[in-house]
Order: C-alpha cells, then sequence, then structure tokens
C-alpha cells in the first residue's frame, strides 16, 4: 500500500494537527458517487475498495455522499489482511470518518480489520451501537492478556440521519474517541503494539468478521487512516474544516418503495383508551378509523411519523371495537391494514383472562406456534416476561423475527411488555414500546388485577430507586389480584445459570433478586412471574425463603422461541412443578378464583393453580 503525502488542505495543517512533523496517511477515501467506477470506489490516498451491493449517491450540505442500505452495501479494501498488512499501522495511529446513522444496531462499523469471536478478539474498528459512537482494539499488553478487544464509547447519543465527525487514536498507551471534535473517552486498558488476527477483512461500510456481518445503513462521506496520532487540538482542527456537514438537518434517506414494515400492533389499554402502532417504510400521516362496527368508522389523527403510534381515547369500558390504519406518503401513495378488533378493559370488576409467556427472542417459528395457541384462547391482553428478541439492537429481530412472527395476536390482543437482558435497553425498545414513563418498570390495572412491571437488569437492591417506586406501588394498591413481572427469577432450578449444579452447588436463583421477595411477601403479592430460563418452574408459596401456605407462587415461564434450558439433577424444597419444553401460560381471574393453566408447543395442558380467596391456603 503507498504512502503518500496528505492532501493540501490537511499539509498546511500537520505541525498544528498532529503529534509528529508531518502526516502521514495509510489511506483515504471520499465516498462520492463520481468515483465509483465499475464496481471499484476509487481511493484518494491508498487501495480502491471492491464495491458491494449498490450504495446510492446522497446529498450533504457540502456536496454528496454514499448511502449505505444496511441491507448489503459495503467496500471491501481487502478480503483478508494479508495483502495490506505491511502497510497497516502497528501502534500508534488514527482512524477518522464522517458518517450519519439512519439505522442504530447493536455493533456497527465504519473502518475496521478485527476478529470479534468469544476470547479470540484482535485487530480495530471505529464504530457505533445502537446510541453512540465506539472505538475498538486490542494490543499485545491489554489488561486481559489474552487478546480481549477494549470498546471505547463516546458520551454523545447520535441523532439518526445527523452527520457526525468521529476520530479514534491510539498512542500505545491510550485509546481516544472524539465526536465533533471534542474528547468524549479515553482508556488505558490496551498499550503497545496493536495485535492483528491471522485473518480479518479491511472493510468500511460493515461490522464484518468471521461470524458477523452487520451492514451500516447511513450516509458516509469521508474515511481515513494514518499510521500516527492526532491530538486533541488536530482533531479539532480536522473538524472546522467540515463542521458544516454536522449543523446540517437530519436527513434519513427514505425507501423508495412505501410499505408496512411492521403491521398494527396494540399496546397498553385502558377502560377508555389504547394504543394503536405500525411502521411505515417512509415518513408518512397517521390515521386510524376506530367504531363500533365497520359501518360507524370514524377516523383519528396522529403525528406523521415512521413508526406511528396513535392513542385511542374516549372509548367505552369493556368495548368491542374494529380499527384499521392508513398511512400516505409525500406522493400520494396510501398502505391500510385490514379491518381488525380490540376490545376495552372494564371500569372495575370483571371476569378477564391474559396469557404470558417469556423469552420469545430467536425462533419465529416457535412464537407464531405459541402466538396461534394464545390467539386461540381468546386473552384480553397477553404478556412477555422480557427479552422480545436476541438483540434488542438488531432492527430485523423486531421487524422479522418478532412483529413478523405474531399475528394474528399482536393486532387484536394488547402487549404488556417486559424489558430483558436481550433488549440490551436499546432504543429500540423504546421506539416500539408504548407504556407509561419511565416505560421499564410501571403498573398495569385489568380488573380486579394489578400488574406491576421491573426492570430486573437495574438496580432493585432495598433504598433503590426501583425498589422505592415498587414498595409504594404496592402498598397503595386496591387490587384484589397483585402479580408482579420480571425477566430474572427469584427461585429457579436451572442447571447452570446460577452455579453448575452438575460439578457443585448453586444459588437456586438470581440473587440480585430475592431480596424483592421481602416485598412480595409485606404486600401479599399473590404470582411473581419471571422468565431469562427457557424452561417451565412453578413454586410452592413461599415465605422467608421456604414453602408456605400463605406467601408468594413464584412462576418461570420462560418457554417462548429461546434456546430450551435443563433443570438441575436434585430438586429443592420450593420447586413444585418443572417442565423442559417451549410453553405458555393462560390465567383466567373471576372474583375470589385465580386459574393458571400451562400449556406446551402443542397446545396440551401440562400444569395447573387454583388460588380461591375464600378458602384458607
Amino acid at each position: 500500500m503507498a504512502r503518500l503525502a496528505l492532501a493540501a488542505l490537511l499539509t498546511l495543517v500537520s505541525a498544528l494537527c498532529w503529534a509528529h512533523d508531518g502526516p502521514d496517511p495509510v489511506a483515504h477515501w471520499e465516498l462520492m458517487p463520481r468515483r465509483a467506477v465499475d464496481g471499484v470506489l476509487k481511493a484518494r490516498i491508498g487501495p480502491d475498495a471492491r464495491i458491494e451491493g449498490a450504495p446510492a449517491a446522497a446529498k450533504t450540505s457540502l456536496g454528496e455522499a454514499l448511502l449505505f442500505d444496511g441491507v448489503d452495501d459495503a467496500l471491501v479494501v481487502a478480503p483478508d489482511l494479508a495483502s495490506v498488512r505491511a502497510s497497516l499501522p502497528k501502534e500508534k495511529f488514527t482512524v477518522e470518518a464522517w458518517a450519519s446513522v439512519d439505522t442504530p444496531v447493536g455493533y456497527g462499523g465504519l473502518l475496521g480489520v478485527f476478529q470479534d469471536n468469544g476470547n479470540a478478539e484482535k485487530g480495530w474498528v471505529l464504530g457505533y451501537n445502537d446510541r453512540t459512537f465506539t472505538f475498538g482494539l486490542a494490543s499485545q499488553g491489554g489488561d486481559d492478556g489474552d487478546g480481549r478487544m477494549t470498546y471505547l464509547k463516546a458520551k454523545t447519543e447520535f441523532e439518526l440521519g445527523r452527520i457526525y465527525h468521529v476520530v479514534g487514536t491510539y498512542d500505545g498507551k491510550l485509546m481516544r474517541i472524539y465526536v465533533n471534535g471534542k474528547l468524549e473517552g479515553e482508556s488505558a486498558q490496551q498499550s503497545g503494539p496493536l495485535l492483528y488476527p491471522d485473518q480479518a477483512p479491511v472493510v468500511v461500510g460493515a461490522y464484518r468478521d468471521r461470524d458477523e456481518n452487520n451492514f451500516h445503513h447511513g450516509r458516509i462521506v469521508s474515511v481515513a487512516l494514518y499510521d500516527l496520532v492526532a491530538t486533541g487540538e488536530g482533531v479539532a482542527h480536522l473538524f472546522g474544516h467540515r463542521k458544516e456537514l454536522t449543523t446540517a438537518a437530519p436527513v434519513i434517506q427514505e425507501d423508495p418503495n412505501f410499505r408496512m414494515v411492521v403491521e398494527p400492533y396494540l399496546q397498553y389499554p385502558t377502560a377508555t383508551e389504547i394504543t394503536v402502532m405500525w411502521e411505515t417504510s417512509r415518513n408518512s400521516t397517521s390515521v386510524v378509523y376506530v367504531g363500533p362496527s365497520k359501518a360507524q368508522l370514524q377516523p383519528v389523527q396522529g403525528d406523521p411519523a415512521l413508526i406511528h403510534r396513535v392513542r385511542l381515547t374516549g372509548l367505552k369500558p369493556e368495548g368491542h371495537y374494529v380499527y384499521r390504519v392508513e398511512s400516505v406518503d409525500d406522493q400520494g401513495r396510501k398502505v391500510e391494514s385490514p379491518l381488525l378488533t380490540f376490545r376495552t378493559a372494564p371500569a372495575g370488576p370483571a371476569a378477564i383472562r391474559f396469557s404470558i409467556l417469556g423469552d420469545t427472542q430467536d425462533q419465529p417459528h416457535i412464537n407464531k406456534r405459541v402466538a396461534e395457541h394464545m390467539w386461540n384462547e381468546r386473552p384480553d391482553f397477553f404478556v412477555i416476561l422480557g427479552d422480545l428478541v436476541g438483540t434488542g439492537a438488531n432492527k430485523r429481530h423486531w421487524t422479522e423475527h418478532f412483529f413478523g412472527s405474531m399475528r394474528p395476536l399482536l393486532s387484536r390482543v394488547p402487549l404488556i411488555p417486559v424489558i430483558g437482558n436481550h433488549e440490551g435497553d436499546a432504543r429500540l425498545y423504546y421506539d416500539y414500546m408504548s407504556v407509561p414513563e419511565p416505560e421499564y418498570w410501571y403498573s398495569f390495572t385489568y380488573g380486579d388485577m394489578e400488574f406491576f412491571v421491573v426492570d430486573s437488569n437495574r438496580e432493585v437492591a432495598p433504598g433503590s430507586e426501583q425498589w422505592k417506586w415498587l414498595d409504594a406501588a404496592l402498598g397503595r394498591s386496591k387490587a384484589k389480584w397483585k402479580f408482579v413481572g420480571h425477566h430474572h427469577p427469584p427461585y429457579s432450578s436451572d442447571e447452570d445459570d446460577f452455579g453448575n449444579l452438575w460439578e457443585g452447588q448453586s444459588t437456586r436463583g438470581d440473587v440480585r433478586i430475592k431480596p424483592l421477595a421481602d416485598l412480595y411477601e409485606k404486600h401479599k403479592v399473590d404470582i411473581v412471574w419471571a422468565g431469562h430460563i427457557h424452561s417451565y418452574e412453578r413454586t410452592w408459596p413461599m415465605l422467608a425463603g421456604r414453602a408456605s401456605p400463605n406467601g408468594p407462587v413464584y412462576i418461570v415461564c420462560g418457554g417462548g422461541g429461546g434456546g430450551l434450558e435443563t433443570h438441575g439433577p436434585t430438586r429443592p424444597e420450593f420447586s413444585a412443578r418443572v417442565r423442559h419444553g417451549h410453553h405458555y401460560c393462560i390465567v383466567s381471574i373471576s372474583g375470589d378464583v385465580f386459574e393458571m393453566r400451562a400449556f406446551d408447543i402443542e397446545g396440551r395442558q401440562f400444569d395447573s393453580l387454583v388460588i380461591d380467596k375464600r378458602l384458607p391456603r
């Protein structure tokens, strides 16, 4: 790879911008349409890059860029680093990009050459997660001593569609990341020469290694690599030359085709309100036509959007309604749903039925079967106990795995979500879910029941914010039936999540969550639901850690689409029933009587629980 002088503009400021006498670029790509010729992007400096897919021409406030579609667009500088290894930075280097992110992902790449596979982590990458830009690398002197990469995160949460200037530097002792000319993070966890993998592609516009290939969606204006270290003053100076790019209004290049990306689904019902949501491929109008019959539909307008959210108000309790959604884009094209239905909640005590499951995540064919079984029960609402998807920052996991697999349930029965660890607190979870603030904890009343949702990924210890909220909310609840749902279970017979029972001991549940049992006992909670463990388990009523007639019952219902797990070789006292296999639960409540039935993937009942508050327990 040739080492050439930098462009004249950078040469003039080299003494100011860099840590030694002059810049020494390894490669520099200006991603302009005119540089794309016969499937190759001509480099300004260094090697040309092979074009994968068909990045489209896109505008910026200072000219043009290439738009990567997030599906199959990328630039391959080298299919393997063997041909360019001698020219890659050995220790000190700077990597720079001007780019926007239109769709956040858990691991996104702007320029990288790496393998990130378990303990075999080598190379470096400038990229982003679902909220911030990142700079990752492995060195020969890293803290772990085994090639583990350190991912440095910037502080600024990027705005979708806005162009940013992102720079990562490494001087053999410190990693630094800069956004729009300002230092936003540094780490001393890596030191010494860079640690490169034996094989890895050099790629612009994708996070790619042996088993991952996450394509970038957004504009890329320019990418550059230097085998020296930019100072903070130098980064700020470089930013100044194109800062107008970052002040321009965000632009998310819209799909030329207008379609429904996510069909309508329902959220958070009350006696007089319900939320209808859907997603379109282009920004468009939001209208819900709703009424007691097809002949009585009235339009309710929402704000134009990609992810549409319309709150219907002024409804009648226990009302049967029909609805359809309609969106029109700026070209006058229309998409609409078929006629669908929903039912509002009762205004007071009433017989109700709901379904519950957890960990739908990675197997949409399983989700589809479970959803069809639950729909056949015609529940009033359904609860998912966390891990709705395999990766919360992966949009396809939402649009294809989750929403794509759970029809007709989602469009006719409201979803009550609990956030799990696989959601990763990703912004897509909050984009797609619509529940009361702060969204990761809230309560939900339906008939004689109040359901309290807790985020067990966050702090739940005594005295924590969530603990105080839950203590107060349970204390003021007047509901006959009190249920709590969180992702992690305080009681579990699982073989290895809480200690390997085949080789030693186990905590038999999540120790962080166990103190919450004090609140459940204090406030006489009836059922505590959890997922996380991909199997079924029901405890005896529990008080002070022991089976007792008058305590809460704990049920693990993690049988959605996740990979199944196995119970340990011995049974703890708390365990009343276990089951290996995909499953779901149906709950019916009428006055003082609670009935829970658990079903397998074939719809066959394998467990039940009846509680009658008129009888001694």
